[in-house]
């Protein structure tokens, strides 16, 4: 079987926008890699189910998105831009017809309706302010944006240690509940367990990953695990965190260290790490499970190059089987 897997990547160096590479699951071989749509900069992707491809877009010196019909990818539908820069995170919201981004530089989140045509018209703006104690946290630095399993939308603030729970409606973004992190935790992604009650949260600047409890709009913190060893004292920042469908497992990438840290949830929700195994590359920002979830697959952004993994669906564990695919500049990995 073939998982065809869109890449995201920088257009700083060679690459052109975004590629896809194909997983033939029975061989367990990434190949065929291709140019999809040139865009710039297009380093965060969301997929519609309409194969309508919203990316993170540099165009004209402003940023944005851009707006992708797969089914005629050459012919780019739109680049929604406004002066400043790129976002650095999108997600579809199917449900609503919505599709929300973080902007990292801007301290932003942004709301946008899909029209018929599958286009975006902006229809609101959040913007936050503050600072964490770290030189990275010079401001605001919202970096993710996304629906809980109940509905509400969460955001992630790396510049403040804030994670927002919100409302969105036609009147625009409310808070419904902020959790303050500790200072320079930085937090970066979030996810949720398969019953919607513990979230696993991220964090780029503390490597680390903060478990919480979700009840009622509200997060509390149960338990803060690092992601690398102790005696590790060169930089690292943390970037993609994944749980398994089945809740027993969880995976964050370290920038720095190279690897992907391998966790075991407990029965009460907390963590114990188990492996951290090399990616074969350097500054791994994103990576992503199969369908199936037994095969993972890293990008590599500063070595150009692509890591697959074999996952043991019984202990978790990873075991390397493909290296040193090329892929440039990769730091997005969605599979179709």
């Amino acid at each position: 079987m073939i998982e065809s897997i869109l890449l995201g990547t920088y257009t700083k160096q060679t690459s052109k926008g975004v590629y896809q590479i194909d997983l033939d699951t029975d061989s367990k071989q990434l190949t065929n890699l291709q140019l999809v749509t040139e865009v710039e900069n297009p380093t965060y992707l969301a997929l519609s189910k309409k194969n309508i491809l919203y990316a993170v877009d540099r165009f004209d010196n402003q940023g944005g998105l851009s707006v992708t019909d797969l089914y005629s990818p050459q012919n780019v539908l739109q680049h929604i831009v406004t002066p400043g820069t790129p976002p650095a995170y999108v997600t579809v919201d199917e449900k609503h017809q919505f599709v929300f981004d973080a902007n990292y530089h801007e301290g932003t989140l942004h709301a946008y309706s899909i029209n018929n045509d599958h286009t975006l018209t902006l229809d609101s703006t959040f913007t936050n302010t503050g600072k964490g104690p770290l030189k990275e946290q010079d401001g605001s630095h919202l970096h993710y944006v996304d629906r809980t399993p109940d509905g509400k939308l969460i955001a992630c603030d790396l510049g403040t240690d804030q994670v927002f729970v919100l409302d969105y409606d036609s009147t625009g973004f409310k808070i419904i509940s902020t959790f303050e992190t500790t200072p320079g935790f930085g937090p970066r992604h979030i996810v949720f367990n398969n019953t919607g009650d513990t979230a696993y949260l991220v964090g780029e600047l503390s490597s680390s990953v903060a478990v919480l409890n979700y009840k009622d709009c509200q997060l509390t913190h149960l338990q803060t695990i690092k992601t690398i060893p102790d005696d590790w004292n060169q930089h690292n920042g943390c970037a993609a965190i994944r749980i398994t469908d089945d809740s027993r497992f969880l995976y964050v990438s370290n920038r720095g260290y190279d690897s992907i840290a391998v966790f075991e949830i407990q029965a009460d929700g907390q963590l114990k790490l188990i492996q951290n195994i090399s990616v074969e590359g350097s500054f791994p920002r994103d990576f992503a499970l199969s369908h199936e979830q037994n095969l993972l697959v890293v990008g590599n952004q500063t070595t150009n190059n692509l890591s697959l993994f074999e996952r043991n669906s019984n202990d978790g564990k990873l075991e390397l089987i493909q290296k040193d695919v090329a892929a440039p500049e990769v730091v997005c990995v969605h599979f179709k």
